[in-house]
C-alpha cells in the first residue's frame, strides 16, 4: 500500500510538470497511457509484495507456535530465529528470554536435587536402620499371617484328604494361591531392603544388578536396555535409580506380569526412561496417581524438572514414560 501511495504522488507530481512545461516532453495522451501503464504496474507489485508479506508473517508466527509447542515438551534448549525489528521480533526476544529463564530453572531444580541428595545421604545412615526395621516388621507381619493360613489350611487337608478329596483340593489350591502372595509381597518388600544409595556404582551398573538380583529370585522375564547417557549427577542417578526400583516393586506386588521392558537412552538433549509390563492393568483415571506409589515417581522426575507420562488399562499392562532434560554428555541441565 506505501507503494501504490508513492506512486501515486509520483504520477500527480509528473502531471504538474507536463502541464506546467512550456514545451513538453510528450502529448498529454501519452503522457495519459504511460500514467496509467505505469499504475498498473505499480498496483500488481503491491498486490504481489503485500501477499509475500502475508505468507511471511504467518511463515513468522507458525515458527513462534512451533517454538511454544517444543517449549511445552520439554525441548528447553530450543530457541527461534528473529528476522525483523518489529512487534513480532520483540515478542520473538521474549519468548527467547522466557526459554533461558525455563532452562535455568531447570538446571536449579536439578542442582537442588543434587544438593537434597547430598543431605540425605548425611541423614542416611540414621535413617537407614529405622526404615529397615520398619520394613522388617511390615515384612514379618503381612508374610506370617499368610504362612498361619498355609499351616491351618494344609492341616485341614491332610486330615480330610481320605474323606473327601475334592475339597481337600480346594484347600490347596487355596494353600498355593496364598503361597504365590506371599512370596510376591515378600520379594517386593526385599527389594526395598536393598541400599539407597548405588554405592560407588554408575546407573547403568546398579541398574544391571538390581534386574540381575530380581530375575534370580522371581519369575519376572526383564529385557532392558541401558544407554550409556554420560556422567549424570549424583542426585540425578540416585532419582533414577529409585524410580526404577519402585517400578519393579509395584510390578512385583500388584501387576501379575510375566514380562517387564525398561529402556533408557538420550536423543539430544533429553533422557528417556520407559518402563512396561504385561500385568493386569488399571485405569489410569478411575484411581488416583497416590496408588501404587505412582505419586512418589512422579515427584522425583519433576525434581529433575522432567515430564512423568503414564499409561495403563485393565488387562493392557502399564507403560511409564519419563523424559528429563540433560546437557551435553558429561554435563547435566
Amino acid at each position: 500500500m506505501m507503494s501504490l501511495f508513492g506512486g501515486s504522488v509520483f504520477f500527480a507530481g509528473l502531471q504538474i510538470y507536463i502541464m506546467l512545461s512550456s514545451q513538453p516532453m510528450i502529448s498529454l495522451r501519452s503522457s495519459i497511457y504511460l500514467s496509467l501503464f505505469l499504475f498498473g504496474v505499480l498496483l500488481v507489485l503491491s498486490i504481489y509484495f503485500g501477499i509475500r508479506g502475508g505468507y511471511l508473517f504467518k511463515g513468522r508466527l507458525d515458527d513462534l507456535f512451533t517454538f511454544v509447542a517444543t517449549l511445552r515438551s520439554g525441548k528447553f534448549s530450543a530457541r527461534v530465529e528473529k528476522f525483523e525489528e518489529d512487534e513480532i521480533g520483540m515478542i520473538t526476544d521474549e519468548m527467547n528470554h522466557l526459554a533461558d529463564f525455563i532452562q535455568d530453572q531447570v538446571k536449579s531444580l536439578q542442582r537442588l536435587a543434587d544438593e537434597k541428595s547430598e543431605l540425605a545421604n548425611q541423614a542416611h545412615q540414621a535413617a537407614v536402620m529405622e526404615e529397615r526395621h520398619r520394613l522388617a516388621r511390615e515384612l514379618h507381619d503381612s508374610v506370617s499371617q499368610q504362612l498361619f493360613a498355609l499351616g491351618m489350611l494344609s492341616s485341614a487337608a491332610i486330615r480330610i484328604i481320605q474323606e473327601d478329596s475334592l475339597q481337600a483340593k480346594k484347600m490347596l489350591e487355596q494353600v498355593a494361591e496364598i503361597a504365590s502372595k506371599a512370596q510376591g509381597e515378600m520379594r517386593a518388600l526385599l527389594l526395598h531392603l536393598r541400599p539407597i544409595d548405588l554405592k560407588g556404582d554408575s546407573l547403568g551398573e546398579g541398574l544391571h544388578k538390581l534386574v540381575k538380583e530380581l530375575k534370580d529370585k522371581s519369575h519376572l522375564n526383564i529385557d532392558m536396555k541401558i544407554e550409556d547417557v554420560g556422567n549424570l549427577s549424583k542426585g540425578t542417578e540416585a532419582h533414577l535409580f529409585r524410580i526404577v526400583q519402585e517400578a519393579l516393586s509395584n510390578i512385583l506386588r500388584h501387576a501379575h506380569a510375566e514380562t517387564v521392558k525398561i529402556v533408557m537412552e538420550k536423543h539430544k538433549d533429553m533422557l528417556h526412561l520407559y518402563i512396561s509390563d504385561d500385568g493386569k492393568g488399571f485405569g489410569v483415571h478411575a484411581k488416583p496417581l497416590t496408588s501404587y506409589g505412582l505419586q512418589t515417581m512422579r515427584e522425583r522426575c519433576e525434581e529433575l524438572g522432567g515430564v512423568f507420562q503414564i499409561r495403563s488399562k485393565e488387562r493392557e499392562g502399564t507403560y511409564i514414560n519419563i523424559r528429563i532434560p540433560v546437557g551435553e554428555v558429561g554435563e547435566v541441565g
